[in-house]
C-alpha cells in the first residue's frame, strides 16, 4: 500500500510571484523535460494576470504552493496571514539600478531626493530600502519624504529608460543587469543591499499555508528533492533550501525599525509560525 502512494502522481499548482523569467529556471526545465514527471509530481505554474495575494488563491483552491520573497512572507506573517515558508530556491546579489550617465549617481548618499521606481508604489518599501543605503554611506540628514515615487511595476528597465525614474529597486543582478545591458544601457550602475545596511533579502522562497503544508508535506518533500537535484550546480539556485530563524530575526528588526510593519503586531508572531526547516534538503 505504501509504495502504491509513493508511486501515485500528485497534482500541484504553483503560483509563479509575476511573470515568468530567469529566475523560475529550475522549474521552467522541470516542466519541460519530464522531470517533475520523475518525481511523481504534475506541476502546473500559474502566471498571474495581476498582483494577487497568494495565500488568499491558496486558501480558494486555486494554488496549492506560491513563490514570494522572505520580505513578504515576513510581512505577511506579521499581519496575521496564514503563510507558511518551507523552501529556497533562489538566492541572487539585489538591490538598486541605475543609469550613471542620467542620474548623476555616483555613490549610494547620491540618491537622496531622487525619484524611486518600485512595485508597491506609493508605498514605504521603496524609500525604506534607498533611505537605508544613504545613511549607511553617511548621509544622516536626507529626509525621507524628499523622495519621489514611480510605480513601474517589475518593469524595472523600462522605468529607466523611459526617464519616470531615477533608480529603480528592488532589482535582481541577474536578470535586470543583463536585461538593462542588452537593451542599451551602457553605463548600468548598482548598489548591493548587503552591502550598504539592508538585510539580503533578494532570496526567493516556496510559501503555503500551515493547513496545506500538512496536507501535502510528502509531495512537498519531492518538490525540494527535485529543487536540489535541479539547482546544485546553477549559479544563484542554491542546494541549501533551508533557511535560519536568526535570519528572519533580522529582516523582521528591519522592517520595524523601517516602520514597513508594526512593533506590536510583529511582537506576536514567532519565526517557526511562519518558516519551516521540515522538509528542508
Amino acid at each position: 500500500m505504501q509504495c502504491q502512494q509513493e508511486e501515485t502522481t500528485t497534482k500541484i499548482r504553483l503560483g509563479l510571484e509575476w511573470f515568468v523569467n530567469p529566475d523560475h529556471l529550475p522549474l521552467i526545465v522541470a516542466k519541460k523535460h519530464g522531470i517533475f514527471d520523475q518525481f511523481n509530481l504534475d506541476v502546473e505554474l500559474v502566471e498571474p494576470a495581476d498582483h494577487w495575494e497568494a495565500e488568499e488563491e491558496i486558501i480558494e483552491g486555486r494554488l496549492d504552493v506560491a513563490v514570494t520573497e522572505p520580505l513578504h512572507l515576513a510581512q505577511d506573517a506579521a499581519r496575521g496571514k496564514p503563510v507558511l515558508g518551507f523552501s529556497r530556491f533562489l538566492h541572487t546579489d539585489g538591490g538598486v539600478m541605475f543609469d550613471t550617465s542620467k542620474s548623476g549617481i555616483e555613490r549610494p548618499s547620491d540618491m537622496c531626493g531622487k525619484t524611486i521606481s518600485y512595485p508597491g508604489s506609493p508605498g514605504p518599501g521603496g524609500p525604506a530600502i534607498v533611505q537605508t543605503m544613504v545613511k549607511a554611506d553617511g548621509k544622516m540628514d536626507c529626509d525621507i519624504e524628499s523622495y519621489g515615487k514611480y510605480n513601474g511595476s517589475f518593469y524595472h528597465t523600462d522605468a529607466l529608460e523611459s526617464g519616470k525614474a531615477d533608480l529603480a529597486t528592488l532589482i535582481f543582478w541577474n536578470f535586470e543587469i543583463p536585461e538593462a545591458k542588452a537593451r542599451g544601457m551602457t553605463d548600468v550602475g548598482f548598489f548591493s543591499l548587503k552591502e550598504w545596511g539592508v538585510p539580503d533579502f533578494c532570496q526567493l522562497v516556496l510559501m503555503t499555508t500551515p493547513e496545506r503544508f500538512e496536507e501535502l508535506k510528502v509531495p512537498f518533500r519531492r518538490l525540494e528533492v527535485m529543487e536540489a537535484t535541479m539547482t546544485a550546480t546553477l549559479p544563484a539556485f542554491p542546494n541549501d533550501n533551508s533557511m535560519s530563524s536568526d535570519y528572519y530575526d533580522r529582516l523582521m528588526d528591519w522592517l520595524i525599525e523601517t516602520e514597513q510593519v508594526e512593533k506590536e503586531a510583529a511582537s506576536k508572531v514567532t519565526v517557526d509560525t511562519y518558516w519551516t526547516n521540515a522538509v528542508a534538503w
